[in-house]
Parts: C-alpha cells; sequence; structure tokens
C-alpha cells in the first residue's frame, strides 16, 4: 500500500493526536472532532475515525463481557493493540485495521 500521506505534512503535534486518539479513545476522538484546527488534518482525520469506532468497540466490549472473569481480558487486550496503533501511528505510518479501516472509508470519514 502507497502512503497515502506522503504529499502532506505530518507535523509532530499531528503524530502526537494521532497516538492519543488510539491511547485515549473514545474520549480524544470526540475531543478531536471537537477542534477545528484539528479535525480537518487529512493525518489526524484518518487516525482519529479509526480510533473512534474502535474505543467504540472496546467500550462496548468492555460493558456486555466485562461482568465475565475469563472474558474481561479481551477489552483490555484490544486496548494494547490499540496502544500499538498508537505508536505506530506516532511513527508517521498509516494504520489498517481489519475491516474498521474499509469501513471508515466508505462512511467518508478518513
Amino acid at each position: 500500500m502507497t502512503d497515502q500521506f506522503e504529499n502532506v505534512e505530518i507535523t509532530s503535534d499531528d503524530k502526537l493526536w494521532a497516538l492519543l486518539a488510539y491511547v485515549l479513545a473514545p474520549l480524544v476522538p470526540v475531543i478531536i472532532l471537537l477542534m477545528e484546527d484539528k479535525k480537518n488534518r487529512p493525518y489526524i482525520k484518518a487516525h482519529n475515525a479509526q480510533a473512534l469506532v474502535m474505543g467504540i468497540v472496546v467500550f462496548v466490549l468492555a460493558v456486555l463481557i466485562g461482568w465475565t472473569v475469563f472474558l474481561t481480558c479481551v477489552p483490555f487486550l484490544l486496548w494494547l493493540v490499540m496502544v500499538f496503533w498508537g505508536v505506530q501511528a506516532y511513527q508517521g505510518k498509516y494504520v489498517t485495521i481489519p475491516v474498521v479501516s474499509d469501513w471508515v472509508k466508505k462512511q467518508g470519514w478518513a
């Protein structure tokens, strides 16, 4: 996959917001959507949409299966994967999340 951000200047601020979006999802993605100067930056926009969807998925899973002792680790493990994606975003890479990336692009969110 070619880097879709090769013609866009990616600042260290963009990378930091992308990292925070994944690590502190779904709270930070919602905050980014309220910030006019951040929500329209292409790099932040692409990562933010994916982080928001994944944050909601992790939250819903935590609520639905959090009461079981054995399955409690599933949302935590998904969050650890999101931390990995955040580190990748901080390094200036585009993260492709199975199903989510394509769905977000079809919705026109990224």
